[in-house]
């Protein structure tokens, strides 16, 4: 599995180098002519023509929803958010860490030609708010990292809510009828256990197209099909148990004496046996999302930051961040965040839904509601949807980037100062 630190850190350098690479008068030209450069993929007679950025936006962005997916599932059936008990705390502080923000935001641009941008400061960058907690791991214990990943997992189902109902164009409802006919196929190949991928793939790829010309975004297609992967395995865990016992016996019987090197044709034949019976022991869920998260961490996400984060900036532009718009957006992930995030976190506590994570304080918490205020990746997605305006696109991109500059470090000072003396007693 990828690091979050590693992928957090490659994300800023790609970030950089594209608001670098678009604010050299040599480079700003050669930069924006890249994305906007025509692609074409398909045969005569069916052909997707787009932009390069909007393949990236709709295609693999799709693959980047489809782990977010693939997450979702596995923390819903078996990890942090399969009983309410557990779920409970997360859901409530991403709920309040949703709703707060887009409060804020529409405080500032109720009325205003920014109006439909208020889901851009609802969403929380996973990479990075964790990239920064695995950077301060001596001083946050590991409830704390888990309350922030399943936060952080509902706080991005409930963007996929928002894109899917209120950031989606005008629907072609014969389209979106043969989508749900495609999903229901899909759905069918779970039920009857199939396993090898194979079998998903050119239907999942037709359930894509068909998002894409239905006029709901495409990346809801990727979300989609993650939840027919099967989440169970081929070969139950009793079944791997007793048949890696009699593979390993039937291993040593087969040694030669060689103990080095492994060049018995018997032994050969067990290894691959060995290595069937422990692939099938994993969940399709379980292995596509370990076999994507390198590509989606260090390429995916890298790329999506290189097309969209080239914002060219100027001192005449810098009011942009003061303007009611900038202002929505910086003003709701930098304190909309936290508060909505610790207020609902309280009342779920306090009312006794919920307890507190072990070993954390209400310091800390209010650490790691800032560091949700980092939007960036998701924030930068819905900002592209929100807007047609090429200007309040590139203003809420700047409002963005300082804001969740602003947030990490807000949330890194916070964490650091509960160490000292004192203030740990006071909260």
């Amino acid at each position: 599995m990828a690091s979050p630190l590693a992928g957090g850190t490659v994300l800023i350098i790609c970030t950089i180098i594209a608001i670098v690479l678009s604010n050299i008068e040599a480079t700003a030209h050669w930069y924006h002519s890249i994305w906007t450069r025509n692609l074409t993929i398909g045969f005569e007679g069916f052909q997707l023509s787009k932009p390069l950025e909007l393949w990236i936006n709709d295609a693999l962005m799709a693959v980047f929803f489809f782990v977010v997916g693939l997450e979702i599932k596995r923390e819903i059936i078996g990890g942090q958010l399969n009983s309410l008990k557990q779920a409970s705390l997360p859901i409530a502080a991403a709920f309040g860490g949703m709703a707060v923000p887009a409060l804020i935001y529409f405080f500032f641009n109720g009325e205003g030609v920014a109006k439909d941008g208020w889901g851009i400061p609802m969403a929380t960058d996973i990479a990075f708010a964790l990239g920064i907690l695995s950077m301060m791991s001596t001083r946050v214990p590991l409830s704390l990292k888990i309350f922030l990943t399943a936060l952080a997992i509902v706080d991005d189902l409930g963007a996929i809510l928002v894109i899917a109902i209120f950031y989606s164009s005008q629907i072609d409802w014969l389209m979106l009828g043969a989508a749900a006919l495609v999903f229901a196929y899909l759905v069918s190949l779970n039920r009857r256990g199939v396993h090898k991928m194979r079998w998903y793939l050119f239907p999942s790829i037709i359930l894509w197209i068909l998002f894409l010309k239905s006029g709901v975004h495409a990346t809801i297609a990727g979300v989609l099909i993650a939840m027919t992967m099967p989440y169970t395995a081929k070969y139950s865990k009793k079944f791997f148990l007793d048949h890696s016992h009699d593979l390993r016996e039937r291993f040593r019987l087969a040694d030669k004496g060689n103990i080095d090197v492994i060049h018995n044709e018997t032994q050969h034949y067990i290894l691959q046996d060995m290595r069937v019976l422990s692939r099938n022991a994993i969940s399709p869920v379980q292995r596509l999302e370990h076999a994507l998260h390198g590509a989606v961490a260090f390429f995916i996400m890298p790329i999506f930051a290189l097309a969209n984060a080239g914002i060219a900036v100027s001192v005449a532009d810098l009011h942009a961040l003061v303007s009611d718009q900038g202002l929505g957006i910086i003003m709701g992930l930098v304190i909309g965040k936290p508060l909505g995030i610790i207020l609902f976190s309280f009342l779920a506590i306090k009312l006794g839904w919920s307890v507190m994570p072990s070993g954390a304080t209400w310091a800390k918490l209010v650490a790691v509601g800032c560091l949700g205020g980092i939007g960036f990746t998701m924030s930068i997605f819905i900002d592209n949807l929100a807007f047609t305006d090429p200007t309040l696109i590139n203003y809420g991109k700047m409002a963005i980037l300082f804001a969740s500059v602003l947030a990490a470090t807000i949330g890194c000072l916070l964490m650091v100062m509960t160490k000292k003396v004192g203030l740990k007693d006071r909260w």
